[in-house]
């Protein structure tokens, strides 16, 4: 599933976090984030009926797009997600047991981290990669001292803070990709808003 999961990123190392979306609206935002060449799409859990957007996501879009939950706390909602039809396993915080179902579901698990303890206690527990929250508490020189201790081939992806403007740092620190929230979709924007955010944000890699 790492293989995958690099795969993607090398593609794009954007992922798309579409918090707050509606399932009613999910599958047109997602036609236009891979007309411009993304192809991660996550739905936070708390979205409004997160279940049926990952599930009209992972229907239509089967083997284009990535398409998993994000904001999973707990284990059992790894199987609801799995259930749902999605891939991709995205946590806040670092929690050895969701990681452990992810992975006994052969599901891709990406757990969030913020200190060393917590990156290599998720690594040990089978993580893919690694998401590091809330990258913006920290500069991106954080990022590059970390990599100098983490195994040769870990994917970080920074989340929090993350735009057209501090993409080329965090770039430049060894980010594998980097989760977008608000800077490519925010709740009551429209197909054509995302579109033009996600040129922006595509115009800076």
């Amino acid at each position: 599933m790492a293989l995958k999961l690099a795969e993607a990123l090398g593609r794009c190392p954007l992922v798309a976090i579409l918090r707050g979306v509606r399932p009613e609206e999910a599958e047109e935002i997602a036609t236009t984030l891979e007309a411009a060449g993304i192809v991660i799409v996550e739905v936070p859990l708390n979205s409004p009926d997160p279940l049926d957007s990952i599930a009209r996501l992972a229907r239509r879009f089967a083997g284009r797009l990535l398409v998993g939950a994000g904001t999973v706390r707990r284990p059992e909602e790894v199987a609801e997600v799995a259930a749902a039809g999605g891939r991709l396993i995205v946590m806040p915080h670092a929690d050895a047991a969701v990681v452990a179902q992810a992975k006994a579901r052969d599901l891709i698990a990406v757990p969030g981290f913020f200190s060393p303890s917590e990156a290599f206690a998720m690594l040990d527990a089978g993580a893919d990669a690694l998401k590091f929250f809330p990258a913006e508490a920290v500069p991106p020189a954080t990022l590059r001292a970390l990599r100098a201790v983490l195994p040769s081939g870990t994917m970080v992806l920074p989340v929090g803070g993350m735009d057209a403007t501090t993409i080329p740092a965090w770039r430049s620190a060894g980010a594998a990709g980097f989760g977008i929230g608000s800077a490519l979709y925010r709740p009551g924007d429209t197909a054509a808003d995302v579109g033009l955010k996600a040129r922006a944000l595509l115009d800076v890699l």
